[in-house]
């Protein structure tokens, strides 16, 4: 992991086309903007993990339905 300071209006380039800049800091909180284009997409890390969450247990979920369908059709 690379760790930066950067101060307020202050930025990083992430692949040479994506910008991420310092807009405000404020009472332990950072408002970061993000300059990316349009194809790249940009999730919070928690909606991230529930959607990943989500897809899992419907995996799971699957599975079991289709293990019942099999006891009945016997």
């Amino acid at each position: 992991m690379l760790i930066l300071t950067r101060k307020k209006n202050e930025s990083i380039i992430i692949d040479r086309n994506i910008e991420i800049k310092i807009m405000e800091i404020e009472e332990g909180k950072i408002k970061l903007g993000i300059d990316a284009p349009r194809n790249i997409e940009i999730i919070r890390k928690e909606i991230y993990k529930n959607i990943e969450d989500e897809n899992l247990a419907a995996i799971n979920n699957r599975y079991k339905i289709e293990d019942i369908k099999k006891l009945l059709e016997k």
